[in-house]
């Protein structure tokens, strides 16, 4: 019986992290876009592989068992807007100079394909790699296995289901290369991206 507690309990509070707690509790007060520096700074004092001169405007979700903290690697100089969420049940590796808009979701894990009576059945977690310089806009959806190339853009409200090459425009349901990207135009968004 007690054997079967202690199970329970494990199962229960998988995802329950000290450190990634304290700092949400101390970093929760905060509104969106303060203390951009400092969500920084306390995420990396939990644990977390932060490269300076990253700032987040949000304090991101983070979710997932084990060693989370080991299993995301965000590099120097990127942007994160508010309410992303990042799980990391298998690693997600995010490059230098990399933009997150609104509401971006990281997802590591999925279910394998059962029978008719379950079709969800075995959680399974695949890697997450985006490489330097991509801007995933708001809403993107990255799904697990999946690699953005460097310099890469993922429109608005798409869902990536394969990987995106270096300097090409994704959008859609799912995520088609619309184009490949050569440079700065003017500084303005590509009309695919809106």
């Amino acid at each position: 019986m007690m054997r079967k507690l202690k199970q329970l309990f494990r199962e229960e509070f998988a995802g329950w992290h000290w450190r990634l707690l304290i700092a949400r509790f101390l970093l929760a007060p905060l509104p969106p876009y303060v203390g951009s520096r400092l969500r920084v700074h306390l995420l990396q004092l939990a644990g977390f592989a932060i490269g300076r001169g990253t700032v987040m405007s949000d304090t991101p979700r983070i979710a997932g068992d084990g060693n989370l903290y080991g299993r995301l690697a965000i590099g120097e100089h990127c942007y994160f807007n508010v309410d992303c969420y990042f799980d990391v049940s298998a690693p997600i590796t995010i490059g230098n100079h990399v933009s997150l808009g609104h509401q971006v979701l990281l997802m590591t894990n999925t279910h394998k394909l059962g029978g008719t009576e379950q079709r969800a059945t075995d959680l399974i977690a695949h890697p997450i790699h985006i490489g330097d310089g991509a801007w995933l806009g708001a809403r993107a959806t990255v799904l697990p296995d999946v690699t953005i190339g460097a310099g890469a853009v993922v429109a608005a409200g798409s869902v990536v289901t394969k990987d995106v090459p270096p300097n090409a425009l994704a959008a859609g349901v799912p995520a088609t290369v619309k184009r490949m990207l050569d440079g700065v135009e003017n500084g303005r968004v590509p009309q695919e991206a809106r």
